[in-house]
């Protein structure tokens, strides 16, 4: 293990988004610790993260307790050092109806999806605060500004994860700290949590489309943590154009998503009375496996997007579009002077 390999923990790491980041800083040889509730995951996320020439020390953890993400955090850098990178991804949620979600329901997947990222925040501010140094990203996602329906507890957690960071964010520059915190925002994802989130839809639930690949949030998120000065990236064109829309009409895209919302997160095979819930235990100690990165829509997933290299350069961009108008404009001007 390298002395100078970066420390990263990263929350929700046994499966989806979080399984595909943790898999992308062990490429970098990085020393990468995993929270996350259940054993098979955790030890699956291990295995890939040695493999892919990385340091993993899998820790478990409820991120909705805070003395077990404090504990972790203090376990990691007794163990690896101080840490450089926190990413907050974990989660769970429920796919009904508001009107079908019991109150205690609402209460765990808010304790999960939105105080955990507080909890995960909060330890790792502790420790990269007095070092004046560290980098906290927030794995967010366009539903962070646009509620969709039957995802109402993840639709909230979201938002209020963004009116949180924001509000941290204004204290570190306020600070004049060299902590950073960023947020991405991401498209549907092709991960396990459609086959083992709390659901009572009569069909199977799948993301909304288009459905991306979560090695492209990992892209994202890998690339939010090198460059953490922009407050937040989005990844994914439907991501883009579903924040625009909302920006301009969201009038008209709530008649739109009252239409179409409810189909287009239910594939047309029946919910299965057997299928897991992570809710209260992690489904792949309840399922006996291991989940991975990738869910069940891998023959739909698109594996690229050309709007991330986009969002990631749009400095360059701005740059290459002024010299492309001031070209033209001093081709003009020497024309009409013929």
């Amino acid at each position: 293990m390298s002395e100078n390999a970066p420390v990263v923990v990263v929350t929700g790491a046994s499966g989806g988004v979080g399984r595909a980041v943790a898999r992308g800083f062990g490429r970098r040889h990085a020393r990468v610790a995993l929270l996350s509730r259940g054993r098979k995951g955790l030890d699956g996320a291990a295995e890939d993260v040695r493999a892919a020439g990385g340091t993993p020390p899998p820790i478990p953890t409820d991120v909705a307790d805070y003395s077990q993400v404090d504990a972790a955090a203090s376990k990691v850098e007794d163990e690896l050092g101080p840490i450089d990178v926190w990413v907050n991804v974990a989660f769970s949620s429920i796919f009904a109806p508001f009107t079908e979600i019991e109150p205690d329901e609402f209460r765990r997947a808010t304790e999960v999806c939105y105080f955990g990222f507080v909890h995960g925040t909060k330890a790792a501010l502790n420790r990269m605060k007095p070092r004046d140094h560290g980098t906290i990203v927030q794995v967010g996602s366009a539903l962070a500004y646009r509620g969709i329906p039957l995802q109402s507890a993840y639709c909230g957690a979201k938002h209020a994860i963004q009116g949180f960071n924001e509000a941290l964010r204004c204290e570190l520059l306020h600070d004049r700290s060299k902590v950073r915190t960023t947020m991405v925002q991401l498209p549907g994802m092709n991960t396990p949590q459609f086959s083992w989130v709390l659901s009572r839809l009569p069909r199977h639930a799948k993301p909304v489309s288009p459905i991306y690949q979560p090695e492209i949030a990992a892209r994202a998120v890998l690339y939010a943590a090198d460059h953490p000065r922009r407050r937040e990236y989005w990844a994914g064109a439907s991501t883009v154009g579903t924040l625009l829309a909302n920006a301009v009409a969201p009038g008209l895209l709530d008649r739109y998503l009252a239409r179409t919302g409810y189909q287009g997160q239910q594939t047309s095979t029946p919910t299965s009375p057997d299928r897991p819930a992570n809710l209260w235990s992690p489904a792949d100690d309840t399922d006996g496996r291991d989940f991975g990165a990738h869910g069940e829509f891998d023959d739909q997933a698109l594996p690229r997007s050309p709007q991330l290299w986009f969002s990631q350069h749009h400095g360059l961009l701005a740059v290459a579009g002024a010299a492309t108008a001031a070209a033209t404009g001093a081709l003009v001007h020497r024309r009409g002077n013929r």
